[in-house]
Parts: structure tokens; sequence; C-alpha cells
């Protein structure tokens, strides 16, 4: 599959790192479509979505510093949903954007509901993938035993196949061009010719500190969204956001708030999916009608 045209862009952290983000032409009297990745994830992850949309909308996809093409960062306390929130703000400031349609998946969405908590007016609209403000700790527990663990593999097709092994609870029904689809989206060449993670290793040092005894509660976070048109998105194998957190969360969004979920899959659906993708567009006429 082609993928849509775009530009490489960068911007400056407020702390001097250097962030990519991919940058698909759209209309300038829409807001644009603002994708956020997931915790070891990068703007490759959302290129379903550009193929689909970009023209009709603009599409940015940011690499979160220590992913993809972002700088690493020096100091990996920083590796913390509220310095992603910086560092949004940073780009929809210095591109001049009042407001977005941001789609978040996973640690995307957490970021997402966050910005919303604080600065409710750039949020025109939001696909929250997979996330809650209750976490399942099965989920949490499968994420701790990979995340920051690298792996090299001879090639892409090992890679796809180690891969695919791994994932197999997950996405269950995935054919073999899927798989290296997803790596070839989540890994990279490295130096030596293996392929590897494509991201930041030290991205797990917060992540492995984290525990019960310092959580807060994020339930107040939906503040931000309630009266917008959001879609929560839920992978029916997931383990990460239960049917009860992602019911409870609708009812408290109110009315404009959909739960879609996604057949065969797990953490997180990839955004191809039909559901996801009927989700999405009837997300972008709630947020066009309001215009």
């Amino acid at each position: 599959m082609s993928v849509a045209g775009y530009e490489d862009r960068t911007i400056n952290s407020v702390d001097g790192l250097r962030l990519h983000y991919r940058d698909y032409a759209g209309p300038a009297d829409l807001p644009p479509i603002l994708c956020l990745p997931g915790l070891t994830r990068n703007a490759r992850d959302f290129e379903p979505v550009a193929e689909r949309l970009a023209g009709k909308w603009r599409v940015i996809c940011l690499e979160f510093r220590g992913r993809g093409e972002s700088e690493y960062d020096p100091n990996p306390q920083r590796y913390m949903p509220a310095t992603y929130v910086g560092d949004v703000l940073k780009l929809l400031d210095q591109l001049g954007i009042a407001d977005a349609v941001f789609v978040g998946t996973s640690l995307g969405g957490i970021v997402t509901m966050l910005l919303a908590a604080s600065d409710d007016e750039r949020v025109a609209g939001a696909l929250i993938n997979d996330v809650g403000p209750e976490v399942d700790p099965r989920g949490i527990e499968r994420i701790r035993g990979y995340v920051g663990k690298q792996s090299r593999f001879g090639s892409w097709d090992e890679a796809a196949r180690e891969m695919g092994e791994r994932l197999k609870d997950v996405y269950p029904h995935w054919s073999d061009e899927q798989m290296l689809t997803f790596v070839r989206r989540t890994c990279r060449e490295m130096p030596d010719g293996s392929i590897g993670f494509d991201y930041d290793m030290n991205i797990a040092v917060p992540f492995a500190e984290a525990n019960e005894s310092n959580a807060f509660d994020l339930w107040p976070l939906l503040g931000g969204l309630k009266g917008k048109p959001v879609v929560l998105l839920r992978g029916e194998l997931s383990d990460l956001l239960s049917p009860e957190v992602a019911e409870r969360m609708v009812a408290e969004l109110g009315a404009e708030a959909e739960l879609v979920t996604v057949p065969g899959v797990g953490h997180a659906p990839v955004l191809d999916e039909p559901e996801a993708e009927a989700a999405l567009d009837r997300l972008l006429e709630k947020v066009r009608a309001r215009l």
C-alpha cells in the first residue's frame, strides 16, 4: 500500500529537544487531526489514518521524545505524560493551531485526556484508543514484561515471525503480511544491519518506578472532554481497558460520546479495522457539523 505524501518537520521542545512529526497537507478551514502514539510507538502507526484522510483533513503525527526520529531525552525521568502534554502544546502553538481533533492510542489517549483537562479549548474532538482512567493490571504487567527490553532480529521476516508469536493473543487473526507491516512501523534497521525496536529503552525507567502508592485518580481528567465529540475505541480482547471501565467512561462523557468495540483484536486496535475507520469518520462528521 502506498503512503500518502507528507513533509518531515521538527520543532524544539521547551527544554530544547528536537521533536519530529509528519505533516500531511489538508484544508486550512478544518481543525487538523493530531495523532499521538502509544508508549513504544511512533508516527508510522498512523499511516492507515493518513492514507484515508490526508487531503480531506490535515493530519499531523507527532513522535514523542525518545521515539522514532525525535531526539532521545538525556533525563529519563522526563519520559512522563505531563512532559508530553507540554510538547503537544508547544507544537500547537508553534504551528498556530487553535484546536485539533485528537487521535490518541494508549499513552496518546492519556496525553489527550490530560491536555483536555487543562486546555479543553484546544480539543475539537477526540478518539481515545483503548485506554482509560483505570487500566487493567494484567495489561500493565504485560507491558512491563517487554518495555525497555531491546531485541535484535536478523531480518524483517524474522522480526515478523518472532513478533507474530509474541502477539498471537493480541492479534490472533492477523496474516503474515499484516504482521510484517506492523513490525516495519514499530522497528528500524540498526547500524549493524539488524532489526530492533524504534525507541529509547530508557522510556521504561519511570514506567518501572510507577506503582499504586504514587498513583492518582484520573477520572476527573474526563471533565475536559465532556460535551465534546468523543469516540472511545476498545479492542474486544483488550487486557488494558475493561468493558466496565469503557462503559463508565462513555456514561460520564455524555451524549456526544460513543463506545466502539473492535472485534478480534487486543491492545490496541491499529485503526485500519473497518469499525475503527467508520468510528473515526463519524467523529469527524460531528466535528465538521459544529464548525
